[in-house]
């Protein structure tokens, strides 16, 4: 069994926001990218042109239907899943070689492919479905906030920041310390009311989730709204045009 390390103050961790993600996919082909050719690839595919395409993806995407009420319509919630990085993850304590381990330094959760026998056991114990098995490698590969580019040096400051932070085109991923509570990614946590995922498993996720905040029914609540008619008759010609046109 492998033994967690003693609590860090430093969690380096992602917050997604929920209300902004547009389900784009960007940041699991940017994560798939980076990580492919880096220190923890390669991310294999197995039949990838086949019917049934399976693979090593460290970032996945879920859509979902949301039910609205009466005063709110209903919505697409795009909810991005990959590893959560535990304070107290059993995908650790379960490994039998010490290939599953937590960092001491800052809080990441990894797997050293050398001392992984593919028993899968980690990803039987985790709660959050996050470990990929690679059946072309036979060891298990997880999200690893791309711990060879944040601390990469030759790097500028901006750049360190995981493939799929920088990838994201609505900026709904942020990373940080969750560990400073005065760091902005905290800051972001307590003003938008970000939570845990499955609290109740007890692993104490690092990495939280920003609510998508509610959309109101045709920005009204579905209170109807009198349609006004503009007066164009002394408008300049070009929009007398325009409104004819619009008119038809």
């Amino acid at each position: 069994m492998t033994m967690l390390p003693p609590p860090s103050p430093k969690k380096l961790g992602l917050v997604i926001d929920l209300d902004t993600c547009v389900g784009c996919h960007a940041c699991a082909v940017a994560c798939k990218e980076w990580n492919d050719g880096g220190q923890f690839g390669p991310l294999p595919d197995e039949h990838a042109y086949e019917k049934n395409p399976l693979g090593v993806w460290f970032n996945r995407v879920h859509s979902y239907e949301v039910t609205g009420t009466e005063k709110t319509s209903a919505m697409t919630v795009h909810f991005p899943r990959s590893c959560l990085h535990c304070e107290t993850p059993d995908c650790v304590t379960v490994c039998p070689t010490g290939a599953s381990y937590k960092r001491a330094e800052d809080g990441i959760v990894l797997v050293d492919e050398d001392k992984c026998i593919g028993c899968q056991l980690c990803a039987w114990a985790c709660a959050y479905g996050a470990r990929e098995f690679s059946e072309q490698r036979g060891v298990m590969q997880k999200c690893t906030l791309c711990v060879d580019r944040i601390y990469n040096e030759t790097f500028e400051e901006y750049d360190r920041q995981p493939a799929c932070v920088m990838a994201c085109p609505t900026r709904a991923r942020h990373f940080g310390d969750l560990g400073d509570a005065n760091s902005a990614i905290s800051k972001l946590v307590a003003e938008r009311g970000g939570y845990d995922l499955m609290p109740e498993t007890g692993y104490k996720p690092v990495n939280k989730y920003l609510p998508p905040r509610p959309r109101k029914d045709a920005i009204t609540c579905g209170v109807p709204v009198k349609e006004e008619k503009v007066d164009f008759s002394t408008a300049p010609p070009l929009l007398r045009w325009m409104d004819k046109l619009l008119s038809r």
